[in-house]
């Protein structure tokens, strides 16, 4: 107890320091510092929490799907905790929880809802010993880091393995990888999916990722794509095919950017979220509220008033324009937000943010599987931006897309779309992770938006 205490009161100490001295927002070093103290903190903590907590993990959608579960369970009357400002190593989930431990190294509340690092789970299921675990997706993305889909996709399977007998796993069946994962499982997960044909493609993008049969090989047949290689597929061999969801979106309605309506347990739910890829997200966060013990009628009602997380479709005024800020990071992702961007919201006013550091990936190759040629008879302002502008600048020239120069500096960038664009106008920023942290942290210094961390 005595180490656990020394822990957490170092943990929240070095949280302090960092903000003081606007370093950071105390949202990964105070877990560093408190786990070496205490190796098992993170632990002890969620041992503290009255009712346990809930993993999510996938390529895209963490933080979003992560604030929506958070928000649902706070507006039922539980205290959250929750690394909601997507820092989503375990140092993250650590400096989370003891960021609401009180002085005697007790931590307070009854959920906490984590957003998890793939490469992660194992360790966090291992020291959270959650309730369940919610896994979303499975896309390419940070091949330096991760390695192929395959090999976290088997980290992650055996990483269920391992869950407590009591416990519950929340796949995507439309993902023909996690579905692979929850078929390998020795206790059947809880699966959902969309189902509605109006709103899917019916051939796979060139870049989708999971595109064969993991028993035999062969290419899957696909009725319905809705997201990437999420869809409905079967192996034409009859070895392999989407498992049925338990919950399912249907009726789909994508009136525009800031919004979206389905059916989802006969219940009619309205977010202030654009996309087909939100909808993902939101049903995601429904079923997980539903194996937590909401009600469907409830989790409708509160979603209502939900508002999007920083750098997922954020809106921030900036001298006279509006800027949408989309996190985009890796090919699945920046199509969708493309997509979404010029057809929904009719956007004509780009910047794209490029960056390769560690959190984005080193290797900047898979900008050419993003179908940036949508842009080429829509788009009339487009500005390269991050420390890979200039790489950012020939693919935007191979896609014939007309493009201003390129802009390395976050604040040049952000007054060359200002100089190109006019008041009243919307910009769409879609950029890579520490891409759009550069972007905010310009803003914030200007003003005009609050520190992350504090959204």
């Amino acid at each position: 107890m005595i180490r656990k205490t020394a822990a957490v009161w170092a943990g929240k100490a070095t949280g302090t320091l960092s903000r003081i001295s606007r370093r950071g927002g105390g949202t990964t070093l105070p877990g560093d510092v408190a786990r070496m103290i205490d190796p098992k903190v993170l632990t002890k903590l969620a041992q503290d929490l009255t009712k346990g907590s809930i993993v999510i993990t996938g390529t895209n959608g963490k933080t979003t799907t992560a604030r929506l579960v958070t928000w649902l369970l706070e507006g039922a009357g539980y205290k959250v905790v929750s690394n909601r400002a997507g820092a989503n190593l375990i140092f993250g989930a650590t400096a989370a929880a003891l960021d609401k431990a009180g002085p005697d190294g007790k931590l307070r509340a009854d959920w906490g809802v984590f957003e998890i690092d793939e490469a992660s789970i194992p360790k966090a299921i291992e020291e959270i010993k959650p309730q369940a675990v919610l896994v979303l997706n499975l896309f390419r993305d940070q091949l330096d880091r991760y390695g192929e889909l395959e090999s976290i996709a088997k980290k992650i399977e055996q990483a269920l393995t391992e869950l407590p007998s009591d416990s519950t796993a929340i796949l995507n069946a439309d993902d023909p990888r996690v579905a692979e994962i929850g078929l390998g499982l020795p206790k059947p997960p809880l699966w959902y999916g969309l189902d509605d044909t109006t709103v899917a493609a019916h051939e796979l993008p060139h870049a989708a990722d999971a595109r064969t049969c993991p028993k035999c090989g062969a290419s899957l047949n696909f009725e319905a794509v809705y997201v990437g290689h999420d869809g409905v597929y079967e192996c034409p061999n009859h070895d392999f095919k989407r498992p049925t969801p338990q919950i399912t979106a249907k009726n789909i309605k994508l009136p525009s950017f800031y919004r979206f309506e389905a059916d989802i347990e006969d219940t009619r739910v309205e977010v202030q979220l654009g996309g087909l890829y939100n909808c993902y997200n939101v049903l995601a966060a429904f079923v997980a509220a539903r194996a937590l013990g909401l009600d469907p009628a409830y989790i409708a009602e509160r979603l209502k008033n939900f508002r999007a997380a920083f750098g997922r479709q954020e809106r921030v005024e900036f001298r006279g324009r509006i800027l949408n800020l989309v996190l985009s990071k890796n090919p699945a992702g920046f199509n969708e937000t493309l997509t979404t961007a010029v057809e929904l919201a009719k956007g004509e006013n780009f910047l794209i943010g490029l960056n390769d550091r560690k959190a984005d990936g080193t290797d900047v190759s898979w900008i050419w599987d993003v179908d940036f040629e949508v842009l080429k008879t829509k788009a009339k302002t487009v500005v390269p931006a991050g420390n890979r502008a200039h790489d950012m600048a020939v693919r935007l020239k191979y896609a014939e897309v007309d493009a201003t120069q390129p802009e390395t500096e976050p604040g040049k960038a952000l007054d060359l779309l200002i100089k190109t664009t006019n008041e009243g106008d919307i910009a769409h920023v879609l950029c890579t992770y520490t891409a759009m942290l550069d972007l905010r942290a310009e803003l914030v210094r200007r003003g005009w938006a609050k520190p992350y961390w504090e959204t």
